[in-house]
């Protein structure tokens, strides 16, 4: 059990090294929040659906495709599990604080943090069935996270929810891998030279945010406290829990502890912006729990492996 600890926490040291170099980047003024954006969007608009449609460069067979349903349907699942604790337990008066705080403990980094360690550990496969739980994770956050947020429900729309990175990422993916077609070499290399920025880029991207935490400030508020640890902790562990009882196993249940285990989602703050919510404590939700989980990921992963 040692070991699968060890191994998980040298995974995320490496990871956390790339993150102080985004800190250092940031103090040293090498980056602005401008630069950030646009760091951002270049791996959620084309990294991120390259990591995912080399992944599925594979021939599928009967049980790689129920497995797939089964990451996305838990992922579904742990969605609401958060939804329905966020909503019990988190409370402010203040309107946009409770939005913010619950979107937190609600949404995780499963991109950015997951899918890098997910690649690490586990290979392909880690990102294969990652992939999908991220595009449940889309599906979640541009409907009900989108509601939300904005606290409208006009802000739905199909097109959104649709059109999207991972959504066109997994469809992609899924149809060349059903209909067996390699990508000729003139387009799968430059989708590999992509897809290799997937772990550094987003580890620079929170070293940014992390860069902005007001150290003197994070003791005053108790309750990103409790937000945070209902999303590195509470809802890990009970999804852990949940699919051992179900008999779920190997890379399965490694895959998704990962996933449901990984700091507070970078588009909290995105989402702030957009809709004039709470934008610094986003922020500090988001780089709190990032620091945090160079701790709790390790055991929670670590545990999963263990039982897997």
């Amino acid at each position: 059990m040692i070991n699968n600890f060890l191994m998980v926490g040298q995974q995320v040291l490496i990871l956390f090294i790339l993150i102080i170099l985004g800190v250092i980047a940031a103090k040293a003024k090498m980056v602005n929040e401008k630069a950030v954006k646009g760091i951002t969007n270049i791996v959620l608009y084309f990294v991120t659906p390259c990591v995912i449609i080399k992944s599925f460069q594979r021939t599928l067979d009967s049980k790689m495709i129920k497995n797939l349903g089964i990451v996305f349907l838990i992922a579904i699942l742990i969605h609401v599990l958060s939804i329905i604790l966020a909503h019990l337990i988190v409370k402010d008066n203040d309107e946009s604080r409770c939005r913010v705080l619950r979107f937190g403990v609600i949404f995780s980094n499963c991109g950015f943090m997951s899918l890098p360690l997910q690649q690490a550990m586990l290979g392909d496969d880690g990102v294969f069935y990652g992939a999908v739980y991220v595009a449940a994770f889309n599906i979640v956050v541009w409907s009900y996270g989108l509601l939300l947020m904005s606290g409208n429900r006009n802000t739905i729309s199909i097109k959104k929810l649709v059109i999207n990175p991972g959504i066109i990422g997994v469809t992609v993916g899924f149809l060349l891998a059903i209909l067996s077609i390699s990508l000729p070499t003139v387009i799968a290399k430059p989708v590999e030279y992509l897809s290799s920025l997937n772990t550094p880029l987003p580890m620079l991207i929170i070293g940014f945010y992390l860069s902005r935490l007001d150290f003197k400030n994070i003791f005053k508020d108790a309750k990103r406290y409790l937000a945070i640890i209902l999303r590195l902790v509470v809802i890990p562990l009970i999804s852990i829990s949940v699919m051992f009882a179900c008999g779920i196993r190997g890379d399965l249940l490694v895959v998704c502890a990962i996933s449901s285990s990984a700091p507070t989602a970078a588009m909290s703050t995105m989402f702030s912006a957009k809709f004039k919510r709470d934008t610094a404590l986003s922020a500090e939700l988001v780089s709190i729990s990032t620091l945090s989980s160079l701790i709790t990921m390790p055991l929670i992963v670590g545990l999963a492996q263990y039982l897997s």
